[in-house]
């Protein structure tokens, strides 16, 4: 799906109009809705800067949009190809259905794609056992990965406490 589709998927999906997003990204009133028009319709594709803004004021993840084109089949087989010579991704087959697994001794990227996939499957797991609700999913999903606490990039508000604490108080906390 390219960045335009993306943008009019999570603009939808939020209940905005055209214009309303176009204005909220700064863009003057009286042509709003033709801009992002021309952004949804892939005439013209957003620069970084105003990829950012429209992820802001959706509430995802600039990549959440930006990702690979995976529009057609051959394009999305690629993509799975790409990803095997990477991260070690093969497929096979479980209980009589195909699946992809991820061979985390392929190199040091495999093994954290394998975290990453992992982390995604315990937040499906807490959805299919109502644990979450499919909003609260969606958010993981769409911001991620803000919202993972089980990888060493994402920081809850105790965690950043935590490191300006140690920060502050090194010298002290070193030993003899």
């Amino acid at each position: 799906m390219a960045i335009g589709e993306r943008i009019h998927f999570f603009r939808i999906m939020r209940g905005m109009t055209q214009k309303y997003l176009g204005m909220l990204v700064g863009f003057p009133e009286k042509s709003a809705d033709v801009r992002l028009a021309q952004y949804e319709t892939g005439s013209r594709k957003p620069k970084a800067d105003l990829t950012a803004a429209l992820a802001q004021a959706l509430d995802v993840a600039p990549q959440a949009l930006d990702i690979p084109d995976i529009d057609s089949y051959i394009g999305l087989m690629h993509t799975l190809f790409t990803l095997e010579d990477i991260y070690g991704l093969t497929v096979s087959e479980a209980d009589g259905e195909v699946c992809l697994k991820v061979n985390k001794d392929k190199s040091k990227d495999a093994a954290e794609l394998l975290k990453m996939l992992c982390a995604w499957k315990k937040q499906s797991d807490k959805l299919s056992a109502e644990e979450i609700s499919k909003e609260d999913y969606d958010q993981w999903r769409y911001n991620y990965p803000k919202f993972d606490t089980t990888q060493h990039w994402a920081k809850s508000p105790s965690d950043e406490l935590s490191d300006t604490l140690v920060e502050t108080f090194k010298d002290k906390l070193k030993t003899d």
